[in-house]
Parts: structure tokens; C-alpha cells; sequence
């Protein structure tokens, strides 16, 4: 359940919970190697989210009249494929890491997936009083089937129309404020109706739009407490930026519509590991470490979209479909005027 929870808040999380054993011999091995194995670890996790994160930014091309608005709940989820669950592990990319049996080239567990059964390496590192050192450690799992294969977000978002064609969005999750998590997502949007533009436009059976969407997420883990890692104000700290360009379609009938749009998704996510470590390098010698590395992932994808609206008065319920690298679902429960 608390794995649960921290994938519904903050993805990269799951490796501070998995791996956070294994991070003094992972910073062992050396700084280098410890930031490669922590950036193909999180970037299938950060990617998904990124993709979860940008659901359900519109359920129509036609914007609201001046002055009307809606107020949305909105739960998205990406779907992990077997492929996100796995990276090609390859110890020829790495200085002091080996694994204890089997080829030098394996297949081991992103942040999203698990290793069953559990993958051995042996890391090598070198002591100024016995020299060359090596020790064993499991490599750390991934959240695996606690996940039930989705990145899971969810926000709330509201839309005012400005008249003209033109309709501002904002969406924004209340900030979460723990000893060990701080999160906090936000995001805004501008659509604008092309068939407002044109001569009878009342008379068009569809409507046309475009959509530019920022969405943010501001997060840090605190790993003091956790950490069997001697030192101070130990934190993993995540920054991710995205933007959504969409091309979108819909139907104009009173109650029952239905939409679509083509898009393109880009969006980087930053994640810092930060503060002091205190790493032991056999019995009696060890070595101080600050902030050790950063790591990043990119996402530049195209994406198509499919939904559906029901309005029925004030109330308005929609569904939608999303297909691009990381496949996406979302529902909407909204309430608005005009």
C-alpha cells in the first residue's frame, strides 16, 4: 500500500524505498556508475508519468462562450508494457560492477518492474589500508505487480471561456506536505476554436481547435530517516516540465458527443539525489560524498486521442483514450455553465 500511494505521488520514489540498502556499495562502485544505473532505472518510471500527467486536457473542441466555466475531477493512468519493466544491463558500460553469475549482458528491473528471481552483482571498490575490495549485493527491485500495470495521476482543473473562440484552462493537485514526501503538480492550458473563426460557423456539424498545455511537478523524498547511509539532509528531488500541442475535433450535439485530436508530447524530468553521504569502504576507512549525481529523462512523442462526453445539465461525465509510447486512459467527472 505505501508503494501504492508514492506511485500515485511521486514515481521516482519507489527507487528511494527499493534501493536506498543498496546506495552506499552502489556509490561504492563510484559515483559514475551508481548516476547510470539510477538514470536507466527511473526513466521508464519519470516517462510514464510524464505521459499520465497530460490526460484529459480537453473533452471538446468547442470552447465555452464568455463567461462560462467548468470545474473538473480527473483521474488518468498510463499502461505499463512489458518492455518498460526491463533495461538491458551491459557491466562493459560500467567500471566496477560485474554480475556474480550468468553473461555480462542481462536484463534486469526498472523502477517499474521486479526481478524474479533476484539479480546478484558483484561491486568492486578500493580500500587505502586493504586495496582492491569486492562485495556482493542484490540489485534493487521495482514496484512490479503492486503497480496493477499503471502510472495513476489525478487533478483537479477548471476552464473559463474568454469569447472569441478562446477558452483558458488550469489544473492543479493540492500540495502534499509529509515528513518523507513533499509533491505538488500544477499546470495551464489555452485552446482556441478555428470554426469561431469562420463565416457560419453555427451551421459546421464539427468543431476545431488547437491546445497548448504547461504542466509542472515540483517533488523530494527525504531519505535521512530511511537511509541506513550515515550523513545529512539526504533527499531525492524531482523537477518536471512538460509541454502538449493538440489538434482536436469533436461533434456539436446537445447531449452526447464525441472527440478526438492528434498531438505532440515533450517533456523533460529531472531527478537530483542530494545532501551528504557518509560512505563505508570496507571496516575502517570511509568517504565523504555531497550531492551525489543528477539524472534526467526526455519524452517527444506523438500522440492520438479518442474520447467521449455526456452532458446532462450541469452535469458532465467524459471518457478518452490515448495512444502513443505510453498508452493512457482518463475519465472526467465535470460540472459547468453554458
Amino acid at each position: 500500500m505505501k508503494k501504492i500511494f508514492l506511485l500515485l505521488t511521486f514515481i521516482f520514489c519507489a527507487f528511494s524505498i527499493k534501493a536506498q540498502n543498496d546506495l552506499d556499495v552502489l556509490l561504492s562502485a563510484g559515483v559514475e556508475d551508481a548516476q547510470r544505473f539510477a538514470s536507466d532505472y527511473l526513466a521508464p518510471g519519470t516517462n510514464g508519468v510524464m505521459h499520465s500527467m497530460n490526460a484529459n486536457w480537453f473533452n471538446s473542441a468547442k470552447v465555452k462562450p464568455l463567461g462560462g466555466f467548468e470545474i473538473s475531477v480527473i483521474a488518468n493512468a498510463a499502461l505499463i508494457n512489458d518492455e518498460d519493466k526491463m533495461f538491458n544491463l551491459n557491466t562493459a558500460d560500467y567500471n566496477n560492477v560485474q554480475f556474480v553469475t550468468g553473461p555480462s549482458i542481462q536484463n534486469v528491473a526498472t523502477v517499474l518492474g521486479e526481478n524474479d528471481p533476484s539479480i546478484f552483482v558483484e561491486v568492486s571498490y578500493d580500500d587505502p589500508i586493504f586495496g582492491s575490495q569486492t562485495t556482493e549485493i542484490e540489485l534493487p527491485q521495482g514496484i512490479g505487480e503492486d503497480s496493477y500495470n499503471l502510472i495513476p495521476s489525478a487533478t483537479l482543473q477548471g476552464a473559463v471561456g474568454l469569447g472569441s473562440g478562446a477558452e483558458v484552462k488550469a489544473r492543479y493537485l493540492p500540495k502534499i506536505d509529509t515528513d518523507e514526501v513533499t509533491f505538488n503538480m500544477y499546470g495551464a492550458a489555452l485552446q482556441l476554436e478555428f470554426t469561431k473563426w469562420l463565416p457560419a460557423d453555427k451551421i459546421w456539424p464539427v468543431a476545431l481547435s488547437g491546445l497548448v498545455a504547461y504542466s509542472h511537478i515540483d517533488g523530494s523524498y527525504n531519505l535521512t530517516e530511511s537511509s541506513g547511509i550515515e550523513g545529512e539532509n539526504q533527499r531525492l528531488e524531482n523537477k518536471t516540465n512538460t509541454w502538449l500541442f493538440q489538434l482536436l475535433v469533436s461533434t456539436k450535439l446537445p447531449v452526447f458527443n464525441l472527440y478526438g485530436g492528434l498531438g505532440y508530447l515533450s517533456g523533460k524530468s529531472e531527478s537530483d539525489l542530494l545532501g551528504t553521504y557518509r560512505v563505508t569502504d570496507g571496516i575502517l576507512t570511509s568517504q565523504t560524498i555531497v550531492d551525489p549525481f543528477s539524472v534526467s529523462s526526455d519524452v517527444s512523442a506523438v500522440r492520438g486521442t479518442v474520447g467521449a462526453k455526456l452532458k446532462l445539465g450541469f452535469f458532465r461525465l467524459n471518457a478518452e483514450y490515448h495512444l502513443s509510447e505510453f498508452d493512457a486512459f482518463s475519465v472526467g467527472v465535470n460540472f459547468g455553465f453554458r
